[in-house]
């Protein structure tokens, strides 16, 4: 299966997170991409269970950490909660996607995700006191 690079990048282009996420498809709407990118870092936090999770939304009961969110100790995600959290953050502009350096508009868009292509979530910070 090929392999899909996704990048979390700041407003100015800093990369945060990097992963890897295998895909069996080359057009996917872009719901399913956020849906598969939050599946699959739940999926893997859920196993290896790390000190802090890197995931694109905060989950609940957590609190924020250096690069990510720090969960109690034994404590899993839920994978579909997140994916929910992370489909309204997008609606709400909590972040945003850019696919082959083409920023997506809606959830139903479907987008090219083959060979050589490239993809980026890019966390928007809320402005203090405004």
């Amino acid at each position: 299966m090929p392999l899909l690079t996704i990048l979390d990048e700041t407003a100015s282009g800093s990369v945060l997170h990097r992963l890897e996420l295998e895909i069996s498809q080359e057009t996917l709407t872009v719901r399913e991409l956020i849906a598969r990118r939050v599946h699959d870092e739940v999926a893997d936090y859920n196993k290896r269970q790390p000190p802090v999770f890197q995931g694109l939304v905060q989950p609940t009961e957590s609190e924020r950490a250096l690069n990510g969110y720090r969960l109690r100790p034994t404590k899993q995600i839920d994978g579909e909660q997140q994916a929910y959290r992370a489909l309204e953050a997008f609606q709400r502009n909590g972040f945003f996607v850019l696919i082959n350096d083409r920023q997506a508009e809606s959830l139903d868009e479907e987008v090219w995700l083959g060979d050589g292509a490239t993809v980026s979530f890019v966390k928007l910070t809320p402005l203090v006191g405004g």
